[in-house]
């Protein structure tokens, strides 16, 4: 599917431009294998890359104006890459104009170049489509013009990008676009930026997002009612144990000990992230060791928490689950993302995936009458040009 993507892009590049693109870049979406909704709490994360990809064109055209054609929204813009930034009201235009607006406040000198990209990542499925895009802009400017730019400050770039068009997001999605590596996870920590990579071989297992194709308009305000949630449980946990610092250095008695002291829901998240915590580290021995079957099970165990004591969980999510919980083909699956709809990512016995999808797409329609949205994903390479 990819040498397809690659090869409309390039087409549409000389068609478009009327000479070849001497620059092609893949930037991928992302997973995360398990360490939700703990990047905010100075926890670890466990995304990897995926074989879902935005293509890009690039070639210079002597000028100072940039001109970037979107193929699959057919819209295009023209920008000169001389000036100030300002945000606009076109959402996808944005980013990009945030990547020129990081490299004019690092003092990076640019031409005018031509551009084109598609995209096969699914939309609206949390695999980070916009930190494929801002990454793998950024990745092809730092080609073309040889401005020495590392891939670790890509992502960081890239994150800022991001902010300035007014997401407040984690660096996750941008190191693992950027930093993934084929069959591999990497556990970042969230608090230094300090970052692993582990064997993903899922040897007998094939990875499955089930897509509930629901997004429920709850999670800007709980998203942020958690964050207030979880820094009341700290600051309680390190008045009583004062060589607390973190989450990451409690351990669960220091949370249940202090339980009359708390909410019922500031203890609830509080457990939640401790737990989790532990469950990313648990992971990557598991991952390590080959042993799927205690992944899978962490899987569930990670999803009943997201559910039961953090709540970002929805009735559609939780019916994914529990399909998954009773089917013996498979060994984990939970909802990946910030929750209140998206996608559950789950590991199927290889062999019985079409029975799989068949059996929950039926069940899921005569249940809520909505149609399920499913994505086969592979662990893949992060943001690099193509030879």
């Amino acid at each position: 599917m990819n040498e397809i993507l690659i090869k409309d892009t390039k087409a549409f590049y000389q068609k478009t431009f009327n000479a070849p693109a001497g620059t092609i870049i893949l930037s991928p979406g992302r997973i995360n294998i398990i360490g939700e909704h703990i990047d905010y709490n100075d926890g670890y994360v466990l995304p990897a890359a995926i074989d879902k990809i935005i293509c890009f064109a690039f070639e210079k055209n002597n000028t100072k104006i940039a001109k970037i054609h979107a193929i699959d929204l057919d819209e295009s813009f023209e920008i000169d890459v001389t000036s100030k930034q300002e945000l606009t009201d076109s959402v996808w235009t944005n980013y990009l104009r945030g990547v020129l607006n990081q490299l004019h406040l690092k003092g990076y000198a640019l031409e005018g170049f031509n551009c084109t990209f598609s995209s096969n990542i699914p939309s609206g499925s949390g695999l980070s489509s916009s930190a494929a895009l801002e990454c793998g802009f950024l990745y092809g400017i730092n080609e073309l013009f040889n401005l020495g730019i590392k891939p670790i400050d890509i992502a960081l770039m890239g994150q800022s990008a991001e902010h300035w068009v007014g997401i407040n997001c984690g660096i996750m999605d941008q190191f693992s676009s950027v930093m993934g590596l084929e069959d591999k996870v990497i556990k970042i920590d969230c608090k230094t930026l300090e970052y692993t990579y582990h064997d993903a071989n899922f040897v007998d297992y094939s990875l499955i997002l089930f897509d509930s194709n629901v997004k429920h308009s709850l999670f800007t305000s709980e998203y942020n009612t958690r964050r207030i949630e979880c820094g009341e449980g700290l600051d309680i946990i390190k008045a009583n144990y004062p060589e607390i610092t973190s989450f990451r250095d409690c351990d669960v008695n220091h949370v249940t000990s202090l339980q009359s002291k708390m909410t019922d829901n500031v203890y609830r998240r509080s457990l939640y992230v401790v737990k989790e915590i532990k469950r990313v580290i648990q992971a990557c021995v598991a991952l390590d060791g080959g042993d799927i079957l205690t992944l899978g099970k962490l899987m569930f165990e990670t999803h009943d928490g997201l559910s039961v004591n953090y709540e970002v969980s929805c009735d559609e999510l939780d019916y994914l689950v529990e399909l998954a919980k009773a089917e013996d083909t498979v060994i984990g699956s939970r909802l990946m993302g910030g929750g209140f709809g998206g996608c559950t990512i789950t590991l199927v016995k290889k062999g019985s995936e079409e029975a799989v999808k068949a059996k929950f797409s039926k069940l899921y329609l005569d249940k809520f009458g909505i149609e399920l949205k499913i994505h086969d994903v592979k662990v893949s390479n992060g943001t690099s040009l193509y030879k």
